[in-house]
């Protein structure tokens, strides 16, 4: 009677826990709980990423700066990069996709509920080792990419042991360490890639666990009628994404723990000196660096192609070239690898070939621009902050393309590779496009997510500072490369013709924060309403607005029978001609 009276005890306790204000949090295994712990984690690290920036660009203002020292430099420049990808993007993406991919497909829950939580807190314990890193004074400091043999064990110098070596291992160990040496130019690692490696290798298996998630989800488990073509953009872009996770990831993974048995089991992958090839890792990294560039971005063009349409009053145009061109895109992203590396001396036939596959890249790319920009034509278009952010997205992207195929241009590649070109165009890819699109899809969703309407005057605010700040903080970049600004800089002479351009670049980046600020303070003021937003405060298209803001635990009372592309719209719109041009 006293065991079963323990028991029964226990099992109270345990109910009691489970059901608390913040163990019903810890414990749970509901999609939206677990989207929204994404996403606010996620935003933190943004918040650190951010402040990391600020004192980047600080640093950078004036010329002969002093704000921080080279070796703090090589720190925050790395983790900056580091945290912006692995710690925001990729794990809000992941957030969005937990909360929204079920309810736009009819479904009750992911599929795996259980790995759905571990995935998440894999990626809380991830972040926290690599914010750690910070405390033991060992934060990576060989840039996000860890080129090695930066990250050896043993010290490493751009003239150290390569008299005994050829002439092609001494260009191709010169190039490597040339490229991406940090700014005291001789390099000596401790525990910092430790951190890197252990904390990146954590950080994969939690966004493996999310895709294989995903895709069993998407493919599985969609509400009777809802066809593989009649399926929300968004939701294709996340199953593309989750199938690039599974194939790109495994390359970083290996690429890593080579590196880790160079530094500690006495093996020489990387060693030119022994033997090694330096080059294999940027082969091995790139494998998935670039497959993890639209990781990034095809998740915001499922955004921007549920945003545009429903704030222009129509069906997208080309709802199949929009879906298919993720799938090629994804193909093709496997292939175009080696254009971060045409300056390490490839044969002249590789850098060819990847010259091509880079431009054939661009073409499913712009295109679906194309398609975004036919949407708005001649719609009933509503200037929202949802919009406005969708429609900055398209902008920003578009200048971040074109330099993007710019850089496919081999001699011109050759003479901007590694400077501040580079670092303009990414900044206008992920920021001019991820970021931008990921705040049209918070306007858009936060009345779902939370049952209350943020304030549309401060998202206005936010979007022209930002559409101020961005440009002036990434556009000056273009030029500072073309002047032959490095990348990694940790500061610079005067009358390099560099001073007002950086100064630019600088107050940009703080009107990108004020922006952020002011975001801040529009959260603050509608979490603390009470939640009266509508189920469909949009007229909108899919799935998700058919339940109540926020939904239920179940989603929805009965799984709705889906006849068409937009079947919310159609049921509240029944004689519109366009659901028969759908069909």
């Amino acid at each position: 009677m006293a065991v079963g009276s323990v028991a029964t005890r226990g099992r109270a306790a345990r109910r009691s826990w489970t059901q608390s204000a913040i163990g019903s949090w810890v414990t749970t295994t509901d999609h939206k709980k677990i989207g929204i712990m994404y996403i606010y984690t996620a935003f933190f690290f943004f918040l650190f990423g951010g402040v990391l920036a600020l004192i980047i660009r600080t640093q950078l203002a004036a010329a002969n700066n002093n704000l921080v020292s080279p070796e703090a430099y090589d720190q925050i420049f790395t983790m900056h990069a580091t945290i912006m990808i692995f710690l925001f993007m990729m794990p809000i993406w992941t957030g969005f996709g937990n909360y929204l991919v079920p309810l736009m497909i009819g479904a009750r829950d992911m599929a795996f509920p259980r790995i759905n939580a571990l995935g998440y807190w894999l990626f809380l314990i991830g972040g926290i080792v690599l914010s750690l890193s910070f405390v033991f004074n060992s934060a990576p400091n060989a840039g996000w990419f860890s080129y090695a043999p930066l990250t050896e064990a043993t010290p490493t110098c751009l003239v150290q042991n390569v008299a005994s070596q050829s002439v092609q291992a001494q260009a191709a160990l010169a190039a490597s360490t040339a490229a991406q040496a940090p700014a005291q130019g001789c390099f000596s690692p401790g525990a910092n890639p430790d951190f890197w490696i252990v904390g990146i290798n954590i950080l994969g298996i939690a966004s493996l666990t999310g895709a294989i998630n995903f895709i069993v989800t998407i493919l599985r488990m969609r509400a009777p009628g809802l066809t593989i073509n009649r399926m929300p953009l968004f939701s294709w872009m996340m199953m593309v994404t989750s199938f690039l996770l599974v194939f790109a990831l495994p390359s970083l993974t290996v690429a890593s723990f080579l590196l880790l048995f160079d530094r500690h089991l006495g093996t020489h992958f990387y060693q030119a000196g022994f033997g090694g090839d330096p080059l294999l890792w940027q082969h091995l990294f790139w494998s998935f660096g670039h497959p993890e560039v639209y990781i990034l971005i095809l998740p915001a063009f499922g955004i921007i192609s549920e945003v545009l349409p429903v704030f222009s009053g129509k069906p997208i145009f080309g709802y199949t070239f929009v879906a298919w061109s993720g799938v090629t895109i994804g193909f093709l992203s496997f292939t175009v690898w080696a254009h971060h590396m045409f300056a390490v001396g490839l044969p002249p036939l590789a850098q060819a070939f990847f010259a091509s596959s880079t431009t054939l890249i661009a073409i499913p790319t712009a295109v679906k621009i194309f398609n975004w920009v036919a949407t708005v034509y001649g719609g009933r278009i509503r200037f929202t902050a949802a919009m406005l952010f969708g429609l900055g997205f398209v902008g920003m992207f578009l200048i971040g393309g074109l330099n993007g195929a710019a850089l496919a241009v081999v001699p011109f590649d050759y003479q901007v590779t590694d400077t501040y070109f580079v670092v303009s165009h990414i900044h206008y890819v992920l920021f001019g496009g991820s970021v931008m699109a990921l705040f049209a899809g918070i306007f858009y969703w936060f009345p779902k997510m939370s049952g209350r309407m943020l304030n549309e005057g401060l998202g206005q605010i936010q979007f022209w500072l930002w559409m101020v700040g961005l440009n002036a903080a990434f556009f000056p970049m273009h030029i500072l490369g073309i002047l032959g600004m490095p990348r990694r800089q940790f500061t610079y002479p005067p009358n390099l013709g560099w001073d007002g351009l950086n100064f630019l670049s600088t107050i940009g980046a703080y009107f990108i924060g004020l922006g952020v600020l002011v975001f801040l303070v529009n959260w603050i003021i509608t979490i603390s309403k009470k939640p009266t937003a509508p189920s469909d405060p949009w007229d909108a298209f899919t799935l998700e607005w058919a339940t109540t803001s926020p939904p239920p635990v179940h989603n929805f009372d009965t799984i709705p029978v889906v006849r068409s592309r937009r079947p919310v719209y159609d049921l509240k719109h029944p004689d519109n001609p366009d659901w028969k041009n759908e069909h």
